[in-house]
């Protein structure tokens, strides 16, 4: 451990050589906090940790969230469903946040909870991926650094069959009386009018 470790190059060829694969990648993560910050941008290395990061954290997520709610829709329907998004959603990123010590946020350029508004960057790296939707080009999760120099995650939440019952189009595959219940809890609501594969909105985590 006394081997000296003067620049980013020879860090990181200094942790090859003398880390396991685990440990070398949670050493990697706390050095691209604490020492290469500075640069204002992330090395190739550092964005495959930080997109690795991002995809645990939105694949735990999202099966949380999914898993509870297909379990509300199967026994409750729509009126159910809808509740739960409307009550735990927020509070289940919130949790899962406080436990990944990272803040998780689910935006829409449609949005249906005022609370999910997008800021500035979340709207343009949603209008990349619908630029790239458009160019027939499939989008994927991409690492930038925020105002503050800090990691951040987005990565796109494309809209599957079984959305549209509560996100499809009126009258179509979207019912009056479910949009009717939206709307109770959404009276804002603008989630809607989607067909398969468009971009429902985004994941955006910001890494500590």
């Amino acid at each position: 451990m006394a081997e000296l470790m003067p620049g980013r190059k020879k860090v990181l060829k200094w942790l090859n050589k003398h880390l396991s694969k685990v440990k070398r990648n949670t050493f990697l993560l706390i050095i691209s906090i604490t020492v290469f910050s500075c640069s204002g941008t992330l090395s190739k290395k550092e964005t495959e940790l930080f997109t690795e990061k991002g995809n645990l954290i939105v694949k735990k997520t999202a099966e949380e969230l999914s898993g509870t709610l297909t379990a509300k829709m199967k026994d409750g329907g729509i009126p159910m469903a809808v509740e739960y998004c409307n009550i735990a959603a927020l509070p289940l990123t919130s949790e899962i946040s406080e436990i990944e010590h990272v803040s998780i946020k689910r935006t829409s350029l449609k949005i249906r909870n005022p609370q999910n508004s997008p800021n500035e960057e979340e709207i343009e790296v949603m209008n990349m991926f619908l630029s790239m939707i458009n160019k027939s080009k499939a989008p994927k999760p991409v690492v930038k650094l925020d105002e503050s120099g800090k990691p951040h995650y987005y990565a796109p939440i494309l809209i599957d069959a079984k959305c549209l019952m509560c996100h499809g189009t009126l009258d179509r595959e979207l019912s009056k009386k479910a949009d009717s219940i939206i709307k109770t809890y959404y009276p804002k609501d603008l989630a809607t009018g989607f067909k398969e594969g468009d971009l429902r909105g985004i994941w955006s985590i910001s890494l500590p």
